[in-house]
């Protein structure tokens, strides 16, 4: 009986006892709003997203920016007086106030035909989301967690920090606004997770996977991750079954409409990472899974 309490506690003080899986808002809701910006996370929070999903680099004084390239890049930003650049910038080389100068909502990503530019959106710092979500008035907001990603090269290791110090600024940044409970740190790249794990335990990790492993779930074991994140193309009952035998969850990625949905419901996942988070919400209340 005091287990059954304990868990009903737990489940009242967090997210995660959701009846359908969480929703993860995809670099914010980038189906509809430019990616990793301020309006596309206020979009994912507007529709109900439990996790808002980022991506990390780092400038070249060593603030955590959000972005999914490490560079600025022609199709995602443009310059001063929207000039159009043309090459890539890499983020690294560029400290926050050179960064700041560039525009990266003003043009919509063809891929999505649905997406609504908004001018004069420069690239956030994890800073600057983290206080987003703290001062925001949408009902999602007060319980809202943050999955966010140390994106990082080891073929090209100038484009970011060394691991142990990209995970040091990662750190600093959560603990500075009290979210160890409320991040995910998530990456294809074990050496940042492994880091984060020295310095805060208490800091959930989310191995992302985009090829099917053989005997993925040891590993992650043993690495002491929390989620497991694969492409979805490799997601199957048994492998979630496995996973969550090990007591890891699975938050495949990116999955997009409802027949995709339904089969990662099916398979029991316990998140899913989306491009339209309003619209799998609202899926989920329809099947009155939420």
């Amino acid at each position: 009986m005091k287990e059954l309490l304990f868990a009903l506690m737990a489940c009242a003080a967090s997210s995660a006892c959701a009846a359908g899986p969480l929703v993860h808002g995809h670099r914010g809701s980038r189906g509809t709003v430019p990616e990793n910006t301020i309006p596309a996370f206020e979009a994912a929070l507007m529709g109900g997203a439990d996790v808002l999903e980022m991506d990390m680099n780092v400038t070249r004084d060593d603030v955590i920016v959000i972005s999914h390239e490490p560079n600025v890049t022609p199709e995602r930003c443009v310059g001063p007086d929207n000039a159009r650049l043309d090459k890539p910038i890499p983020i690294r080389t560029l400290t926050l106030a050179e960064l700041k100068k560039y525009d990266c909502g003003a043009l919509q990503n063809p891929r999505f035909p649905r997406q609504i530019p908004v001018p004069g959106t420069p690239m956030p710092t994890l800073d600057e989301v983290f206080s987003m979500v703290e001062k925001s008035g949408y009902e999602a907001a007060p319980k809202a967690e943050f999955n966010i990603e140390t994106k990082i090269f080891p073929w090209a290791p100038e484009l970011s920090p060394a691991p142990a110090k990209f995970a040091e600024l990662v750190v600093r940044e959560v603990k500075k606004h009290h979210m160890e409970k409320r991040v995910i740190v998530q990456s294809f790249d074990v050496r940042t997770l492994r880091e984060i794990k020295k310095l805060a335990p208490g800091i959930r990790t989310s191995q992302l996977t985009s090829e099917d492993l053989l005997n993925i779930v040891p590993a992650l074991k043993a690495d002491k991750t929390d989620i497991w994140s694969p492409n979805l193309k490799w997601v199957t009952p048994e492998a979630v079954k496995e996973a969550h035998a090990a007591g890891i969850l699975v938050a495949p990625w990116t999955v997009n409409d409802p027949k995709e949905w339904a089969m990662a419901i099916a398979a029991g996942v316990d998140a899913i990472i989306t491009d339209y988070p309003a619209d799998l919400v609202d899926y989920l209340q329809a099947k009155k899974l939420r």
